[in-house]
């Protein structure tokens, strides 16, 4: 594509319109998923505040506007400020792309520790996918029904952060995948070839 305005407002159009398919292509996903452990009637509130905020808002923005209101789950209570980065290298694109994000406060809180580790280098940046990726295979070890503290998702976080202190870079969501089986496997729970965990 030709670097002139033309070319830059096709390129921003494209982004856009790819982003809407991955969001969409995400809530397909989750239609198969248990119900989150916050009370949507509660999200729905949570929206609507966050809804005051221009978008697209970094994850800093989100923080410093809503991160002391408090979000009651089945997991317990958390302040926004628990469970998103207040760093810029996370962003929304809407108040709905925001209350997705904390509805599953586990999964949040450990992309929350993940983002901050990343933030300390210039070099472990996310993609899209990667990101994708790693909250998929949380996701998937929250769903591990016989591990109700859910240690693998601490334990997979840890073994994220430890890589990203010491090689400076996030591993590759394929090797994040690899290690969660890995754990599930010696933990004594079942993964099979077709699960998301099945490598």
């Amino acid at each position: 594509m030709a670097d002139n305005k033309n070319g830059r407002e096709n390129q921003a159009q494209n982004e856009q319109r790819r982003q809407r398919e991955r969001a969409i292509a995400e809530e397909l996903e989750r239609a198969d998923e248990p119900e989150p452990p916050v009370d949507p009637t509660a999200l729905a509130y949570f929206e609507t505040e966050v809804e005051s905020l221009e978008f697209p808002a970094t994850a800093a923005d989100v923080v410093a506007a809503v991160g002391d209101h408090e979000i009651e789950s089945t997991e317990g209570t958390f302040a926004v400020a628990d469970l998103l980065p207040a760093a810029d290298i996370e962003s929304f694109e809407s108040p709905a792309e925001v209350r997705t994000r904390v509805q599953q406060p586990t999964v949040a809180s450990a992309m929350k520790r993940i983002v901050e580790a990343a933030d300390e280098y210039q070099s472990a940046s996310f993609g899209a996918s990667q990101r994708d990726g790693y909250e998929q295979t949380f996701r998937e070890l929250k769903a591990i029904d016989a591990d109700d503290e859910d240690e693998g998702i601490r334990v997979i976080a840890d073994w994220i952060i430890e890589r990203i202190h010491d090689k400076e870079k996030l591993p590759g969501s394929r090797d994040v995948r690899r290690q969660a089986a890995k754990f599930c496997r010696s933990n004594g729970y079942s993964v099979s070839n077709d699960d998301w965990l099945g490598i």
